[in-house]
């Protein structure tokens, strides 16, 4: 009985861990696609799935699953070029960090195909297939975005491909929950931490950075290609978030300026005590 197909779809870190950490899935053969001959090359050397190929056009019509591993515009122009290419019954899916417009996008698909978003909650500050590792998911949250028409079946089979590259869990939600979530945890994160490089005070300080510093900034050498579409893609829930970060600023610059000591250690406590409630044990939001 022939193996059944699921085709990665760009070999970056996210893809070229998924094609390690896929390896023996169920009966699955775990083919690899890229356009970049030295990423080829380096999946091929390095068993990262059990073939490489870079024409997605030949590969498509044979694929049970499709893993879009792409930058968010990329996916978007991809399922718009190869939309009649995928084969009825299949599942296609992506890893991309933003939802609400990759669902939008998937609306060209036909029928006889099922899309369900996808969002691994883990990566690296680093890119490219030569940094990817097979462990990457093991302990992460995996974040479902099923489509009203998403088959019980093709859910299930994502929880398996889940729980088989070690993720703790798989949380379902809607692609606005999604988009809010991920501008405030992971984008606005990443907006901190480049907008604290600007600051003319970056290279006079270097070499009495603390741990402090270091954590805060470690996202700073970012892609700039891919977070810009990230940021781009799903301005509405980043510009909110960026507003609710300005308003609590400007209140802790208003207690710093006013010299009022009792008006900032009520802030700072407040913060604090937030912080420790967070982190308090107890039931999982994403379990």
């Amino acid at each position: 009985m022939a193996k059944k197909r699921l085709v990665i779809v760009g070999l970056g870190l996210i893809g070229g861990s998924l094609a390690l950490a896929l390896k023996g899935f169920e009966d699955f053969e775990i083919v690899g696609v890229d356009v970049s001959q030295p990423t080829l090359r380096f999946a091929a050397e390095h068993g990262v799935g059990d073939t490489v190929t870079e024409d997605a056009a030949t590969v498509l019509p044979t694929a049970d699953v499709v893993v879009l591993a792409l930058h968010p515009r990329g996916i978007v122009d991809f399922l718009a070029q190869h939309r009649d290419r995928f084969p009825a019954g299949c599942l296609i899916t992506d890893v991309c960090g933003v939802k609400t417009a990759i669902l939008e996008a998937a609306e060209v698909l036909p029928d006889t195909v099922d899309f369900i978003g996808c969002h691994p909650m883990a990566g690296t500050e680093f890119s490219g297939i030569e940094h990817a590792f097979g462990e990457m998911f093991q302990g992460s949250h995996l974040i479902l975005v099923p489509r009203k028409n998403s088959t019980p079946e093709h859910i299930a089979l994502m929880e398996r491909l889940a729980a088989y590259i070690g993720c703790r869990d798989v949380y379902r939600t809607t692609a606005e929950e999604h988009d809010a979530m991920i501008a405030y945890t992971s984008q606005l994160m990443h907006i901190i931490a480049v907008s604290v490089c600007d600051d003319p005070m970056l290279f006079t300080c270097r070499g009495f950075e603390g741990s402090s510093f270091r954590g805060c900034t470690r996202v700073a050498a970012l892609d700039v290609g891919l977070w810009t579409e990230l940021f781009s893609m799903n301005r509405p829930a980043l510009v909110a978030s960026v507003d609710r970060l300005l308003e609590s600023l400007t209140a802790y610059r208003a207690a710093l300026s006013s010299g009022d000591n009792a008006v900032l250690s009520a802030k700072l406590a407040r913060s604090a005590a937030r912080k420790r409630q967070m982190d308090l044990p107890g039931p999982d939001l994403l379990s």
